[in-house]
């Protein structure tokens, strides 16, 4: 194949190719962490921002591909996760600026809308760092826009694209020393590299399928039980089926196929029957006996990008009706305030503590799932405030919260770059809003900020080697500010070695906030140590409930 120009189209089934590379990729990107704990799933962000672009494609393959990537633009920019996740979305931001108002393109014209796109996700950053996916981006561009002119393949382009995008990818340790130590390459890229991958792959008529069941459970689920259908059970109710097939032009009267032909046959093998098409894609629904059948029908036309069977005797079997439908009554609205606080938190205590510390609205703020922008603009919603204040409260989460505030209009927000729940704790505690003064408040909460060490302690999931201390799975690791400076035995153990590699010269505080998975005897061993070791200093348990870090200790 020689694609010459791209369409809305061919351009929408390509990101749904990349999208889809990329989730069934998703576990590999993850492994790659930098720390030797549970500490961020990029691929997972990535994927879930790319996917809230995909999901704005169904009805545009006839668009111009100006309208198709503003379109997934808008989608990823409200889905952005984690800085990966925003850097990603901001490239297609800039890939949409190029390619605005134009029906199709040429791969010089696409080239150098990816140039759009790198300068764009560059500008998203305050300080950009090398060795990331801002370098695999650029470095590929840069490559690919050299040898393109107006009679180049898009097959040419991507080609010589993702053969420097390897290429970068494997550079990246020597341009961020933690990646070289821990011996991996930058996650951020290699989830551009699979989105890339994909998006070639599609370009191609390669279609990607992702298995629901071989790709796991998705997050929140359950796998049926099967316990209910054995040799004896009767098959009563037959399979929900449902299809989505990719029409190919190689099998005859394929691109002229229609739902209502669709609908016919399916209604003569079952019923619950749901069939429409967009662009070349058809999507059905039946319930049936032979799923087989439908299987062997719709292979006449193309191929598949997903199939689910699902047997509809174990889900009887296996239901259980309860009515649990409460209306609501709708909630009176919130006064609107001159000044309101919104913060990320996770663990009921911390929510708690916030609260009470005069936090509006609390962003959830799972460790391995970090918000999106659409996220905080729905707490900017309920916050209801002329101005806001955001903690975003990890420096992963930091330019969603910022994105938010550029995209919500109906307030003026303002985001602290609070990296840990220490930070917003020891602002929180000096925040005083009654002056209305910003400047003044703004400048009290971030010299507050400034004024904490930020201690965790939480555990090794593998072997490594980071900031030239040993790490065993299994051992207890000690954090201060991000580093790795103790491992210990026991939770309990690592957070009072955490003190003694601190600088506690003129600190008389410390706060510390208690995971749910930490026990009596753990406060002891901490408790026991400041009181032996640092007897002008106060100790302050705060229990937060947080799930990944056992200690979170704010050093004042």
């Amino acid at each position: 194949m020689d694609t010459k120009r791209l369409s809305g189209e061919l351009f929408a089934g390509m990101v749904l190719g990349g999208a889809a590379n990329l989730k069934a990729n998703a576990d590999i990107v993850n492994d790659l962490n930098v720390f030797p704990i549970p500490d961020g799933d990029t691929g997972d962000n990535m994927s879930r921002t790319i996917s809230g672009g995909a999901d704005r494609i169904n009805g545009t393959s006839d668009s111009p591909i100006g309208e198709v990537a503003e379109k997934i633009a808008q989608g990823m920019l409200l889905s952005a996760r984690g800085n990966s996740g925003v850097i990603l979305s901001q490239f297609f931001e800039g890939l949409a600026i190029g390619l605005r108002g134009k029906t199709g393109v040429n791969a010089s014209e696409f080239a150098h809308a990816f140039e759009s796109g790198v300068a764009k996700a560059y500008s998203s950053v305050v300080k950009p760092t090398e060795g990331t996916i801002l370098t695999v981006m650029r470095e590929a561009t840069e490559a690919a826009g050299k040898h393109v002119d107006g009679n180049t393949s898009f097959e040419s382009f991507f080609e010589t694209f993702t053969e420097e995008m390897y290429r970068s990818l494997d550079r990246t340790p020597e341009l961020l020393p933690v990646l070289k130590e821990a011996g991996v390459i930058d996650s951020g890229g290699a989830g551009f590299v699979y989105i890339i991958e994909g998006m070639s792959r599609a370009l191609r008529g390669e279609v990607a399928v992702v298995n629901d069941m071989a790709a796991g459970t998705p997050s929140g689920q359950t796998p049926p039980e099967t316990d209910s259908f054995d040799e004896s059970s009767p098959m009563e109710f037959g399979y929900c089926t449902e299809v989505l097939l990719q029409l190919r032009a190689d099998k005859p009267d394929a691109m002229g196929l229609e739902s209502e032909r669709v609908t016919e046959f399916l209604s003569s093998v079952g019923d619950s029957v749901v069939a429409f098409r967009t662009g070349s894609r058809i999507k059905l629904h039946v319930h049936t006996f032979e799923p087989d059948r439908v299987l062997a029908w719709c292979r006449k036309f193309g191929e598949f990008v997903s199939v689910k069977i699902e047997n509809m005797s174990i889900q009887h079997n296996e239901s259980n009706i309860v009515n649990r439908f409460v209306r609501q009554t709708p909630a009176k609205a919130k006064e609107r305030v001159p000044i309101g606080v919104v913060a990320v938190a996770q663990g009921d205590g911390i929510k708690e503590i916030f609260t009470e510390l005069g936090v509006d609205c609390i962003v959830d703020g799972q460790q391995t799932m970090n918000p999106s922008a659409q996220d905080f603009v729905t707490a900017f919603e309920k916050t209801n405030a002329d101005r806001i204040i955001v903690f975003p409260n990890n420096s992963n989460i930091i330019l969603a919260a910022r994105q938010a505030g550029e995209l919500y209009a109906d307030s003026e927000v303002f985001v602290l770059p609070s990296k840990s729940v220490a930070q917003c704790y020891a602002a929180l505690t000096m925040m005083d809003l009654e002056s209305g003064d910003m400047d003044t408040i703004l400048e009290d909460l971030q010299m507050a900020m400034d004024g904490v060490i930020t201690g965790t302690v939480t555990w090794a999931v593998r072997d490594s080697v980071a900031n030239g201390i040993s790490v065993s799975k299994g051992d207890w690791l000690g954090f201060a500010d991000k580093e790795l400076k103790c491992v210990a035995r026991s939770k309990g153990e690592a957070a009072a070695a955490l003190l003694d590699e601190i600088d506690m010269t003129g600190r008389e505080i410390v706060i510390a906030i208690c995971g749910e998975d930490v026990k009596e005897e753990d406060k002891a061993i901490l408790r026991e140590h400041v009181r032996a070791n640092y007897a002008r200093t106060e100790l302050y348990e705060v229990d937060g409930g947080q799930d990944i870090y056992s200690f979170i200790l704010a050093v004042e």
